[in-house]
């Protein structure tokens, strides 16, 4: 007798083939191909797409509806890179579909009770969360918890440790700090110490540059030492200014390596002494005041992490989550340039005095 599945049989089994390739229940992809009740947007943009790769034979509905609410946090920086960074994201949000709608928050850099809030409580049912914050438990906590609920979570410029995140929008910031310590190494011409100066310790981006230029010093320039812990300076320019001039006054610095801003007060530390183009400093950002360094011979290389690509990636992972955009977005970190004497453009990257 020859064994044959009913109509409802067949069907019942390619719903459960959905459910198993994107991971959630048979009743939500009942739920979502047959738009009956209410379905994140994630979590119908994974059904859709899972039943697409299956090749199931029927029309398969929109992967979202009406408007798709997406917020970017980011904090109150006004440094020139989060300047570029702001720039970067207005151009992109103006070539985005009207059913995109991106909701930017600029907020305070360490104040966890407004940055968790901003994550747990939006004020509109949203798709997607696009975050550049410092890596605390709270905030590991808070992004958990939405991701949990289904949104899609994308971390730009700095990343989280241990969230589950769908991407991480930056460069690989260890290997900015290799490249740095590189540079430095090959640069320099006599043994001595090279100052480490770390922008916000508690910004994942910031400790994973350090770490990377102590790793590539370690291994390639023995000859070459950094002090046991990394100035922190906030990017504040007095701050930057009392520790350079500090460290220069106590001898034997050979180079510097800033992960973060505050570059002038580097640049009036080295004139004070008059080291100025006898230290070797690698910074970070292709800024005006930093191509004005490099001219001058005072700062070598700059190392830019090209804030338009993070803003483009952020974007193009997070709608993919979200099901706007079917095509999965390019894999792997946002690539870093390094700019010098050689290859610094003449017209402004940002403005006057930056």
């Amino acid at each position: 007798m020859t064994d044959t599945a009913s109509p409802r049989r067949k069907r019942t089994a390619r719903f459960v083939e959905i459910a198993e390739a994107a991971g959630v229940s048979p009743a939500t992809v009942d739920r979502v191909l047959n738009e009956r009740g209410s379905v994140s947007a994630a979590m119908r943009a994974r059904v859709v797409t899972a039943a697409r790769q299956l090749g199931v034979p029927r029309v398969l509905p929109e992967t979202h509806h009406g408007l798709v609410h997406i917020d970017v946090l980011l904090p109150q920086n006004s440094t020139p890179f989060f300047q570029r960074l702001t720039l970067g994201l207005e151009r992109s949000m103006q070539m985005l579909d009207r059913r995109i709608v991106l909701h930017r928050q600029f907020l305070p850099e360490a104040d966890d009770a407004v940055i968790t809030r901003a994550i747990l409580k939006p004020n509109y049912k949203r798709a997607g969360l696009i975050v550049t914050t410092h890596d605390t438990a709270a905030v590991r906590d808070a992004l958990r918890s939405v991701i949990a609920q289904g949104e899609a979570v994308v971390t730009m410029v700095t990343d989280i440790d241990a969230v589950e995140r769908v991407h991480y929008a930056g460069i690989d910031n260890r290997l900015a700090g290799r490249t740095a310590g590189y540079f430095v190494g090959r640069l320099a011409k006599e043994p001595g110490r090279v100052l480490l100066i770390c922008s916000r310790k508690d910004y994942h981006a910031h400790i994973e540059r350090i770490s990377g230029c102590r790793e590539q010093l370690a291994e390639s320039f023995p000859h070459l030492v950094c002090d046991e812990e990394a100035v922190e300076t906030l990017d504040d320019v007095d701050q930057c200014h009392r520790a350079v001039l500090k460290s220069l006054k106590r001898g034997d610095v050979v180079g510097i390596y800033n992960s973060g801003y505050a570059s002038a007060g580097i640049e009036a530390a080295l004139r004070k002494v008059g080291a100025t183009g006898k230290i070797v400093w690698a910074g970070h950002e292709m800024l005006d005041l930093h191509r004005q360094y490099i001219e001058e011979g005072t700062m070598d290389i700059a190392i830019d992490q090209d804030p338009d690509g993070q803003v483009i990636s952020a974007l193009q992972h997070a709608l993919n989550a979200c099901g706007v955009l079917e095509t999965p977005a390019p894999p792997g970190p946002v690539e870093f340039r390094i700019f010098c004497s050689a290859n610094v453009r003449r017209n402004p990257y940002l403005g006057v005095g930056n």
